[in-house]
Parts: C-alpha cells; sequence; structure tokens
C-alpha cells in the first residue's frame, strides 16, 4: 500500500511538473508574440504620423526577460529537484541491502550521478586501520580498476585527517594543489572528496573528479554529496557489521559441525546428564553400547537408557553430584536386548564457563570384545615366539578353536641319544638336550614357526597356522630346517667330541587339523592327521644330519632348493610313499645354465 501511494505522489508531483513548464512555455510565447505584434503596430503608427509609448515596450522587454528568468529558474529548480529525489530513493535503496559490495557500487554510481563526475572511488579502512580501495566506477557504471587512477594521497588524507571535504573546480590552478606531481601528471580539473562517517570516526573517503572540465563541482553538489556520504556511511557500516555477523555465524556453524562430527565419531559411548539426570546429548556410539536410539534417549531419564543400574552405580553416580569429583571402574552388566558386557564407566563433572556443576558426563568403554581376546591371546602366547606373540593382536583368533588347513610340518629328532643318556649323570643330559633343543626353537623362531610339541629329544613344528598365516611355508619350513643343521655344526665347534650329536629331520607339506585339545585345566594347541604323520615318517628315515622332504613339500620349493630322490629306508603307516626327497641345499642354478629338476614330473 506505501509503495502505490508512493508511486502515486510521484505521478501527482511529475504532472504538476509537467503543468508549470507548459504554462512557463505558453506564457514566454505569449509574450514575444505580443512583442512582435507591438513592433509591427509600432511600424504602421509611424506610418500615419504616430507612435506607441516607449514605457509600453519597456514594460514588454522587462516581462519577457522575467519570464525568461523564471523558466531557466524552474529548470533549475527542477533539476534540483530530480537530484534530491534521486539522494532521497538511492538513501532507501542502499539501506535496503545488507551487501557490502552492492552497497559500494550503489554509494558510488549514485555519487558520480548526482555530481555530473566523470569518475570515482571509494576508499575505506580496513582491519590493520590502513585506507583501500573497494570499489571504483565511470559514468557508464562500469568498474574501473584502481591502476587506472591518478590520484592525490594528500587530498584524501586531508579529508580523512581533518573529516572536511575537498572541493576544487580547476585543480591544475588552484595554489592549494596545482604543484602536486599526481594533479599534474593527472591533468586534473573538477575534484569532489568527502568524508565517510560513522558517528564522529572517519571510516573512509567518498572521491570523484572529472579530468576534462573544469567547474564541474559547486557548493551545491558539495552538500549534496557530503548529506549523501553521510547516509552511505551508515548504510556500509550496517553491511559490514552484517557480513561480519554472518561470518561468525558461518563459523560458529562450521565448529558446531565439525563437533558434531568429532563427537559422533568418539569410539566411546557419551551420554550427557542435566542436574536432574535427564539425558542432553546421547552420541552413536551410546546407541550402539546400549541398543537404545538417540532420538529415543535425548530428553529421556537416564533410568530409560539403563533401566536395571547396580546399586553401586547410583551411589558412585550420587557421589559425582554431590562432591563434583570424578569416578571410575570396570563392572560387569547386562545390557537387555544385548547380554553380559563387561563395561568401563567414567563419571565425571559437567561444568559451564564459570564452572558451575551443570550435570554430569558418562562414558561408557565396552571392553567384552577386548577382555575376551585378551584371554585367547594369553592363551597362544605359549604356541608362539615372541616375535610373533607381539603380532597376535591384530590376528583373526577364531580358527584356534578347530580348522582345516594345509600346513607345512618339521619333525626333528635328535639321533644317537638314547646311547648318549645311559653315560650321563640326569643334571648333564638335560644341559646337553636343552642345548640341542634350544637350537632346534631358535631356528624355528628364525622362520616364524609355531612350536607344537617337545616328546623328549624330539622337537615338532608347524607352519601357516591360524596364530601364523604364511603363503610362502613351505619354503620357510625347509629354511628352518637347513638353519638348524648350520646352528648344530655351530654348537660342534664349541661341544667336546662326546656331547655331538645330529639332528634327523623330516618335512611334509598337507593337510591337518588344528585347534586347541585337553581338558578344561590344561589345553595345548597342536595339528592333526597326515601332515604330522608323514613328517615323522621322513624323520624315520633321515640319517643323523639330514633333511627329507615330501614329495609335496619338494614340489612347492623345487625353485629354490636342489633335492635328490631317495627310496623310504624304513616303511611305516605311511608306507603309500615310495619316494623321499633329500635337500642337497639352495639351488646354483643361474638364467644361463639349463633346469634340471630333481623332483620327478609326477609331484610338479
Amino acid at each position: 500500500m506505501t509503495d502505490e501511494l508512493h508511486s502515486t505522489s510521484h505521478v501527482r508531483v511529475g504532472e504538476q511538473q509537467r503543468s508549470l513548464q507548459e504554462q512557463l512555455r505558453e506564457l514566454t510565447t505569449t509574450a514575444q508574440q505580443t512583442l512582435a505584434m507591438l513592433r509591427s503596430q509600432q511600424d504602421e503608427l509611424r506610418g500615419r504620423g504616430m507612435s506607441l509609448p516607449p514605457l509600453v515596450f519597456e514594460r514588454m522587454n522587462g516581462m519577457d526577460a522575467r519570464v525568461q528568468a523564471l523558466a531557466t529558474e524552474s529548470s533549475s529548480a527542477q533539476m534540483e529537484l530530480r537530484q534530491l529525489r534521486a539522494l532521497a530513493e538511492t538513501t532507501a535503496l542502499i539501506n535496503s541491502t545488507l551487501d557490502v559490495d552492492d552497497v559500494l557500487n550503489q554509494v558510488m554510481d549514485t555519487a558520480i550521478a548526482l555530481t555530473g563526475a566523470e569518475r570515482g572511488f571509494i576508499m575505506l579502512r580496513n582491519s590493520a586501520d590502513e585506507l583501500e580501495f573497494r570499489v571504483a566506477r565511470d559514468i557508464d557504471r562500469e568498474t574501473v580498476t584502481s591502476g587506472q587512477f591518478s590520484l592525490s594521497s594528500t587530498i584524501i588524507n586531508q579529508v580523512v585527517q581533518t573529516g572536511n571535504a575537498v572541493l576544487t573546480d580547476n585543480a591544475t590552478a588552484d595554489p592549494r594543489y596545482g604543484e602536486m606531481k599526481s594533479v599534474m601528471i593527472g591533468k586534473m580539473r573538477s575534484i569532489l572528496a568527502v568524508p565517510l562517517r560513522v558517528g564522529d570516526v572517519v571510516t573512509g573517503v567518498v572521491y570523484c573528479d572529472n579530468r576534462i572540465l573544469a567547474g564541474v563541482f559547486a557548493e551545491y553538489e558539495l552538500n549534496l554529496l557530503r548529506a549523501f556520504a553521510d547516509q552511505a556511511g551508515v548504510a556500509l557500516e550496517n553491511a559490514r557489521l552484517f557480513e561480519a555477523a554472518r561470518e561468525q555465524l558461518a563459523e560458529i556453524a562450521r565448529i558446531r559441525d565439525l563437533m558434531t562430527n568429532v563427537f559422533t565419531s568418539i569410539a566411546s559411548a557419551v551420554i550427557t546428564l542435566d542436574n536432574d539426570t535427564i539425558i542432553t546429548s546421547f552420541n552413536a556410539a551410546a546407541e550402539r553400547i546400549t541398543g537404545r536410539p538417540a532420538g529415543e534417549m535425548v530428553g529421556a531419564s537416564l533410568w530409560d537408557a539403563l533401566p536395571n543400574p547396580s546399586e553401586s552405580f547410583q551411589e558412585r553416580l550420587l557421589a559425582v553430584y554431590r562432591a563434583q569429583t570424578s569416578e571410575q571402574w570396570e563392572t560387569q552388566i547386562d545390557v537387555p536386548g544385548i547380554g553380559q558386557r563387561e563395561w568401563k564407566i567414567t563419571l565425571t563433572p559437567l561444568r559451564d564457563a564459570d564452572a558451575l556443576m551443570q550435570g554430569v558426563v558418562i562414558v561408557l568403554d565396552d571392553l567384552t570384545e577386548t577382555r575376551q581376546r585378551e584371554a585367547q591371546i594369553k592363551s597362544v602366547r605359549r604356541y608362539l615366539p615372541l616375535a610373533l606373540a607381539e603380532n597376535i593382536h591384530s590376528a583373526d583368533l577364531t580358527a584356534i578353536g578347530g580348522q582345516e588347513r594345509e600346513i607345512s610340518v618339521v619333525f626333528a629328532d635328535v639321533r644317537g641319544f638314547t646311547s648318549f643318556s645311559e653315560v650321563l649323570e640326569p643334571e648333564d643330559l638335560m644341559q646337553i638336550i636343552n642345548t640341542y633343543l634350544g637350537a632346534a626353537s631358535d631356528a624355528i623362531d628364525l622362520y616364524e614357526g609355531v612350536i607344537d610339541k617337545y616328546l623328549g629329544d624330539a622337537a615338532t613344528a608347524l607352519f601357516n597356522t591360524p596364530l601364523n598365516p604364511q603363503p610362502d611355508h613351505a619354503a620357510r619350513a625347509v629354511r628352518a630346517a637347513m638353519r638348524l643343521v648350520r646352528e648344530v655344526q655351530t654348537l660342534h665347534d664349541r661341544l667336546p667330541e662326546d656331547q655331538r650329536l645330529y639332528f634327523g629331520i623330516g618335512i611334509h607339506t598337507g593337510l591337518a587339523v588344528l585347534g586347541n585339545v585337553g581338558g578344561s585345566e590344561r589345553r595345548e594347541f597342536t595339528a592333526m592327521g597326515d601332515a604330522v604323520e608323514v613328517s615323522k615318517w621322513l624323520q624315520e628315515n633321515a640319517l643323523k644330519g639330514e633333511i627329507l622332504c615330501s614329495a609335496a613339500t619338494a614340489a612347492l620349493v623345487q625353485d629354490e632348493f636342489d633335492f635328490e630322490p631317495v627310496a623310504p629306508r624304513k616303511s611305516a603307516a605311511a608306507a603309500r610313499l615310495d619316494m623321499m626327497y633329500r635337500l642337497l641345499g639352495r639351488t646354483r642354478r643361474t638364467s644361463d645354465m639349463p633346469v634340471v629338476r630333481a623332483v620327478p614330473d609326477a609331484i610338479r
């Protein structure tokens, strides 16, 4: 409705202005026509010896001059009226937007239009309290780069420091500025610069100039631009404050989103309570650990999330509220819909910025899986070398309950131990046999095998169990056996001749069932099946210091090791194996030598 009235009033004023202009034009025309007619009559009267009184012509000429002056004044007044209306409209417009760049452009375009300037710019104080270009425009409302301006820093600084406007109708002839280098280089004529203020503080400068015409600006343009700049300064400050507030809100939103993401990604359940034990926040981990949806829990009582709290929990929570100190403990709890769980619970006072108690933060860590895994790890440590024991935290231990898989088995037995043991004291005997078994253990550990068991003077090792998965298990088993032979040779260098013993070693690769066996009081991890039996049979066929492999193992490692076939020396349950393969050592073949396979094609 207001806009309609405003538009209607503009129409009426415009109609009145047009009517006044038409009347003035008609009056001027009538006066000129009357004067012309009188002159014509004067000529006719003179022909008859008569004339009009001179006063008539003087009055008519004076009337014509006054009518023309009135028309000029009316035109000037109308121009001023248009400028004032443009000022009012633009002031309302710049106060209708809160975008700083829009306000700057509108202010500059209006200043140029009001003053008739050729171009202009606005400088504002930045956060470092230094003046910087913010917008520069020309008479066609096109943006001008600051590098296209040749301006006088003296004039700008004068306006900023004094807070007074500067007006010169011809800068090159003005004794105040004519000698300035920038004025002479830029050939400046008309210059008008007024301060932008917020209260009593000068926040910037509006500068207008005309390099072609002198006398473009007068006192009227100065006053008009000064009035406009006062309004523009307020509008700019409002826009800047709004922009700063918008940036702060955006930063707050960013921090809020970050905190929400952090809160959501925390692995521990985090529940915050007010002073009445009402839940105020409930993160994703809390949903998972308690089995309750956050949408239902926020705003509900804590006892809705934990319907069966122990007396100890309630007492500790009450203590935190009263004493405003933290509590932490571990407990077992029956979680509805989930079952028996082991929780670590931490209660901490929730305080505001003034350190006033606003509630309690509950942090829940579900230790159930961790405790179960620790129990599994504890049960398998006895089977593993130290290097493997340190890495089993990342292994899948669920298979130790029972699994069939392909493994490589090393069976090593000390040769001549029975006769050797008959001549030694028990203490000496145990010391010597442990020395040899220790060498076997070291060799197996080096290639990350699992010691299955010690059987008197024999040891068995397993490769590629669930505890030590190894794609190259056959090669590791062979390397470990070779290492054991070298370890025994090293022992012989420092042991007396009567204590020098040898291992016979058998290696087989095949399927076996692996898992824990035994009763509730004592359990062992072991392998059962042909893989173990065949390796034992191979060991029984091995001479002292000899390594015998099955065809299956030899086929897997024939590119790395050389073998020669050997007929079985002893028959047993595994008599179905009609050929063994003695390990000769690492292959000496090169890319330039022909490949000679010691392993028959049938086992490849």
